[in-house]
């Protein structure tokens, strides 16, 4: 199977792109991204019935299934280009733990409500400018996810800020407990901007944009939402890294038992 580490090779080039970059290459990056919002909307799924109100239950689920929706097109994509022939529900249901690429961001336990709104933010201010970026490839199926993903994550990221803004400015309880979840989050936050070889193909034959541009944008937007809330950005001295080649948190583990725990009862099922 293909990793981040090891690509599986691939003869040919991409659609438009220059020689180096090949459509295995693009199977890692969309196999990334595809990972990123499964685990997270399952993280996200873990909050139904135990959110701080009715309205957050629907809020968080229905995050969640838009992320679900960004994760089936993008593993979708990626199953047709590694060369394996594997569908969005074998990527999602039949790997591995250590097959996983997803950012450690996305796989981090909820932590309370302020844990959760802190990753978050952090999350979707990176997540719209890229998928926007994203709408304007050449190849139409990544615009055309990039320009629709774009949209919906907007929308989380509205209901991110919101609750910064709510919990910072409220009582002394909620904004210690907000300021103690960005300080938890903040350490994994630089491994959405890393270029690795892949990456580096992918952008230098004009197939995807680079992460790594959007990092000032990301820091200017979270700091005015974080301010605004009273609150400080974290300056953490270390940096968590290692999701994209597979190497993930102690807590991965049950939450990918969880993710498939349907299926490996009952494989092949159909409902």
């Amino acid at each position: 199977m293909t990793t981040t580490t090891d690509p599986a090779p691939a003869p040919d080039t991409l659609r438009g792109g220059t020689a180096g970059a090949t459509d295995a290459d693009l199977a890692v990056h969309l196999l990334r991204l595809g990972d990123d919002a499964l685990v997270l909307g399952q993280r996200l799924c873990q909050w139904i019935t135990r959110a701080p109100t009715i309205e957050e239950d629907l809020a968080l689920s229905n995050i969640a299934l838009d992320l679900v929706g960004h994760a089936r097109t993008l593993l979708a994509l990626g199953g047709r280009l590694d060369g394996t022939g594997r569908s969005e529900d074998d990527l999602a249901f039949t790997r591995g733990d250590r097959e996983f690429t997803n950012a450690l961001l996305a796989e981090l336990p909820n932590g309370d409500f302020a844990v959760t709104v802190a990753r978050q933010l952090a999350w979707t201010h990176y997540a719209v400018p890229y998928y926007e970026a994203l709408a304007g490839c050449a190849d139409p199926d990544l615009a055309g996810f990039g320009a629709r993903a774009a949209k919906e994550v907007a929308f989380h990221r509205l209901h991110a800020d919101n609750w910064t803004l709510r919990l910072g400015r409220g009582t002394p309880e909620s904004a210690g407990r907000l300021q103690a979840g960005l300080d938890r989050v903040w350490p994994y936050t630089a491994e959405l901007f890393d270029e690795d070889d892949v990456l580096r193909r992918l952008v230098a034959a004009g197939t995807v944009p680079s992460p790594g541009p959007l990092r000032p944008l990301w820091e200017e937007r979270v700091t005015e939402v974080v301010t605004r809330a009273g609150l400080t950005v974290p300056a953490p001295d270390w940096q968590a890294r290692g999701g994209r080649a597979g190497l993930h948190t102690e807590e991965f583990g049950p939450l990918v038992a969880e993710l498939q725990s349907v299926h490996r009862q009952f494989p092949g099922g159909t409902w």
